[in-house]
């Protein structure tokens, strides 16, 4: 549903400091994975990048629909059959998926997984899906058949068939698990890119902030804007290499859960907020609704602001972020 492209971009500097960035890059959970931290020696540095490892290998244990000794393929598994007991962390994630399902009007749901694959995005569609089975498509697809026992602490999918997957969340949840710990152990400053869900803590050791490139969607090599982030998140969302076009109308790899149709009209949207989770989420919900709707909906949240790229290429923004743009001609 959501394809997290690595176009943000960090700037460290020359350090003639007592403290250096240690960096380091990784495959997990099917993504890149880019860790830079601020310690005091090649050692030290190094132990905080592999106890971050560790913690989201862990996590992708949980939440993977891909490991089939999962918890939540579990789930998946036993959909219309019984509930699952689950551990305390994977219920609270579905909890909150609910929520911002509920939030976003289903334009966020973790039932994605559960749609037909009638859309290929691999160049061999020739004609638009039929609509009878585009509906058909997401029949199973629906964040209020997934039913939660908070006393037993048990998950139930309603329907046979019914899946739920953490695509569109699950990155923002381990960098922010991932951060939360590096910090518990003494990390003052460092920034975690999980493939687009970045989240950041600290300063550069020269006691700047740590700074995030906004870039142009068609061409990645070009940078529309330069933004400070300090102790905060962003995610960046894009469609520009996975899409469709029939009738010279572009249609993005992320589909509408609600319609079964693909999202049109954006490039590329980033949202920055305090949790990478919560911006991972979002994005994709933005995504879906369009400019105008995502707009709209993120003006009326608090402390969250985006940027969305348009299919025009254009950039538009929410009320509080002022961006000094590059020349992008």
């Amino acid at each position: 549903m959501k394809n997290n492209l690595f176009i943000l971009a960090f700037l460290t500097v020359s350090i003639t400091f007592s403290q250096e960035v240690f960096q380091r890059t990784v495959i997990l959970m099917g993504s890149r994975f880019d860790f830079s931290v601020v310690a005091n020696s090649n050692v030290e540095g190094n132990n905080y990048i592999d106890i971050a490892i560790e913690e989201i290998t862990r996590i992708e244990k949980l939440i993977s629909s891909w490991d089939k000794n999962s918890q939540t393929s579990l789930i998946n598994s036993n959909a219309g059959i019984q509930p699952i007991k689950v551990d305390e962390e994977l219920f609270q994630l579905i909890e909150r998926s609910i929520k911002i399902s509920k939030l976003t009007n289903g334009a966020f749901d973790i039932s994605y997984a559960s749609m037909d694959k009638v859309w290929k995005f691999d160049g061999s569609m020739a004609e638009m899906p039929s609509p009878e089975s585009v509906k058909k498509s997401i029949e199973k697809v629906g964040y209020q058949n997934i039913i939660l026992n908070k006393e037993n602490q048990t998950v139930f999918l309603k329907l046979e068939g019914m899946k739920i997957g953490f695509g569109a969340i699950g990155k923002g949840y381990a960098a922010d698990k991932a951060k939360a710990l590096l910090q518990s152990k003494g990390a003052v400053s460092g920034i975690i890119n999980a493939s687009g869900d970045l989240n950041a803590w600290g300063k550069q050791p020269n006691n700047k902030d740590w700074m995030v490139a906004i870039v142009n969607p068609l061409n990645k090599t070009k940078v529309f804007s330069w933004l400070p982030i300090y102790n905060s998140a962003v995610v960046t969302s894009g469609n520009y290499e996975k899409y469709i076009k029939f009738n010279d109308e572009l249609y993005s790899h992320i589909i509408d859960p609600r319609s079964g149709y693909p999202s049109k009209g954006i490039l590329s949207v980033s949202v920055f907020t305090t949790s990478a989770e919560l911006a991972d989420a979002l994005a994709t919900s933005v995504f879906v609704m369009g400019v105008e709707v995502g707009l709209d909906f993120i003006n009326q949240l608090k402390d969250i602001e985006c940027i969305i790229v348009d299919a025009n290429n254009h950039i538009n923004t929410s009320n509080n972020i002022k961006l000094k743009q590059e020349n992008h001609d």
